[in-house]
């Protein structure tokens, strides 16, 4: 199948732009022709053309997987295509009308959509599980804490509350540090901190999670300490803190590290592979690809891309 995968932008390590990578790289290991496309180019189009992808070629494709409304206003008219809506609130996650199907990454952004009139089916955010594996154990008791949150604001609050219990912390901003190796880091820290994907890929690497950060758009809060008993509720709302909306004191947040247990990062390992593998993010696209009204739309756009390309030709 000939699949085009579009970001609005690639110049930088980001969640959807990770996501794009991720989804690219599991289409070519399943024998699929795939090719990228993006407004902005920079370090992550680098490193998909690394894959031998190229930049969008084709007057036409089997498959769209659009993130951003920006791109499927752009490609609609090169085949049938699939909007992955990954939040609520930025204007690029909005629904656009001229999208075939919609893709949403969490129960919350379905609801939303629904309330917009436009019927999704939820694939969560997906993690190449064999990029990001526990490469080693983490500790009986919590030694050290890794802050992935995107605020100094944030990263003062938890930097305090690991002092205070004698835990040792670092932090990434993927908007200062922007490091692509992150798995690395997240390797060499018994929990992490942060909200959404980085706490996917935490999970991955059998790191135990908690849901916090203070971001300009939002509140400062998050869900807590994640472990079995919550984490569904979580990730109905992506891990967001949209979910629990807790909000902490410096006490209340030092209780929170204090839930830490060793077990919760092989509980998540697990749960990563059964609920946040981009191999099962991929099967669920190409499931969508052969639903009947979707196999018609792309047979309609096909019909009428060949005959725009003759129209031209020839008058």
């Amino acid at each position: 199948m000939n699949i085009l995968v579009a970001n609005n932008q690639l110049e930088r390590t980001g969640g959807t732009e990770n996501y794009t990578y991720a989804i690219i790289e599991e289409f070519l290991r399943c024998g699929h022709s795939v090719e990228y496309f993006t407004f902005r180019k920079g370090e992550i189009s680098d490193k998909i053309e690394a894959l031998n992808v190229r930049f969008r070629s084709k007057r036409s494709y089997d498959l769209i997987i659009a993130n951003h409304t920006t791109t499927v206003e752009k490609l609609h008219l090169y085949g049938c295509i699939i909007q992955t809506c990954h939040g609520i609130t930025p204007i690029l996650e909005q629904p656009s009308s001229l999208a075939d199907f919609y893709v949403s990454v969490s129960y919350e952004v379905q609801q939303y959509l629904k309330s917009k009139g436009y019927n999704s089916i939820v694939i969560n955010n997906g993690v190449n599980c064999d990029r990001f594996i526990p490469e080693t154990k983490i500790n009986k008791e919590l030694k050290s804490v890794l802050s992935l949150c995107q605020s100094e604001e944030a990263n003062n609050f938890v930097r305090e509350c690991c002092l205070d219990i004698g835990a040792e912390f670092k932090k990434l901003n993927k908007h200062i540090d922007n490091l692509w190796h992150i798995e690395k880091n997240i390797n060499e820290s018994d929990l992490v901190v942060g909200i959404g994907r980085s706490l996917y890929d935490a999970m991955a690497c059998g790191r135990a999670v908690l849901s916090y950060d203070n971001r300009n758009y939002s509140r400062d809060f998050g869900d807590g300490y994640l472990n079995s008993n919550n984490i569904i509720e979580s990730l109905k709302y992506n891990c967001s803190g949209r979910g629990l909306k807790k909000t902490f004191t410096k006490e209340l947040f030092i209780e929170e590290l204090k839930k830490y247990n060793e077990k919760d990062g092989v509980f998540f390992r697990n749960f990563a592979l059964e609920h946040l593998n981009i191999r099962q993010s991929v099967a669920s696209y190409l499931s969508i690809a052969s639903i009947p009204a979707i196999k018609k739309k792309r047979v309609e756009k096909a019909l009428f891309l060949a005959k725009a390309f003759i129209n031209r030709k020839f008058n």
